[in-house]
């Protein structure tokens, strides 16, 4: 005579699905076959799955109520072992219980990769600022860098000096384990990390003591860069072999530095170009004029035309920025030239100035100097 349902799953007659299905979970981790190798586990656990098909589906555990197993057989509706094929009841339980869903219908397979071999650390960013006459001619910079190093107590391997890591007996070192699990649907087949030595393949006893097992350690070192010509606000260095330090003796990372240029005071950058602008007397620009100005390579002169026109933009060939990569050609700098008019004038100044005024015909009232030049600096 077949066991009563609810007492393979030890459950009152009036328990809910909640229930139902929280001690069926708790009996499937214990007597999984892949879990439980005593003899009659298997066994057991068939019959708890048989249990849950039943009890977990509204209409079969109702005939089940009524009529007992015969309510549920073959020859009472639904055939033994299937229940409702549109829910899978305990078996969707089941598998995610165990692991975390299907490798697959039957014959397909879900493959984890593993982990014992030479892995390369990880790549490292490092957000650098500079100054603006930094980012145009480059030069060297010593930063600060927190990392992982391989350990040089343990050579990376994890373990205490004089002993070695061992062969994980879960998974015979593939850092994986498979389980093959029947179901009306077919057979599947599932294959996930290793529980034991978390895909390693290799378990550590006598851990390191200065990384903890861990192969690696965290070090802040000092590195000197080379900052090229040229380089620009958002510019990105690769720095090789400078991130974190391998796995089990795999290669190190890379470093990316991102370069961060800060404002000038006097200078705007346009690409290879050098902008900024120059103010010049009024009389400069009418006689013209030579002055003195600040590039970035420091103070240069600047001849100004006679009779020169506010706004217009002068060229200083090859003294703007190196092309990046190819530092020998550079762009320009462009000034644009501002041209100051005076708000007030001393008396003599004045004089001079009608007279200079009656001598080309022009009109002049009280507006002062600037109603001398208006017309003159549009």
């Amino acid at each position: 005579m077949a066991r009563d349902y609810y007492e393979t799953l030890g459950t009152s007659r009036d328990a809910d699905q909640e229930e139902i299905k929280r001690a069926y979970r708790r009996l499937a981790r214990k007597y999984h076959p892949d879990v439980n190798k005593e003899p009659g586990a298997e066994e057991t656990f068939k019959e708890i799955n048989r249990a849950n098909e039943v009890l977990s589906e509204p209409e079969l555990r109702a005939r089940y109520d009524r009529f007992g197993e015969a309510g549920v057989s073959s020859g009472g509706g639904a055939a033994p072992g299937y229940g409702d094929a549109g829910d899978m009841g305990g078996f969707a339980d089941i598998f995610d219980a165990f692991f975390n869903g299907f490798g697959g219908a039957a014959g397909q397979q879900q493959t984890t990769r593993r982990r014992n071999g030479p892995a390369r650390g990880e790549d490292l960013r490092l957000d650098l600022k500079l100054e603006f006459h930094e980012a145009i001619f480059g030069g060297e910079k010593e930063i600060r860098i927190p990392h992982l190093e391989a350990c040089n107590t343990c050579k990376s391997t994890g373990a205490k000096p004089g002993s070695t890591p061992q062969t994980c007996s879960t998974c015979g070192g593939a850092g994986q384990v498979r389980r093959n699990t029947r179901t009306p649907f077919g057979n599947f087949t599932q294959v996930s990390v290793c529980p034991t030595c978390n895909g390693e393949g290799q378990v550590i006893e006598d851990k390191c003591e200065v990384c903890n097992g861990a192969g690696r350690r965290q070090e802040t070192k000092k590195l000197k860069i080379s900052i090229p010509k040229g380089v620009d606000n958002g510019t990105k260095l690769r720095i090789g072999k400078e991130g974190d330090a391998g796995l089990r003796g795999g290669p190190s990372g890379d470093l990316y530095v991102y370069l961060h240029v800060e404002e000038d005071a006097k200078f705007r950058r346009e690409g290879i170009n050098i902008l900024s602008q120059v103010k010049i007397s009024y009389l400069q620009a009418i006689l013209g004029s030579h002055i003195q100005i600040d590039t970035v390579d420091g103070p240069t002169e600047l001849n100004i035309p006679a009779g020169i026109q506010p706004n217009t933009v002068l060229k200083l060939e090859q003294k703007g920025v190196p092309r990046l990569g190819n530092e020998v050609s550079r762009g320009d700098h462009l000034l644009t030239l501002q041209i100051d008019i005076p708000a007030k004038v001393s008396t003599e100044e004045r004089e001079l100035l009608e007279k200079l005024a009656k001598l080309r015909g022009d009109r002049v009232g009280k507006g002062g100097i600037g109603s001398i030049f208006g017309n003159v600096f549009k």
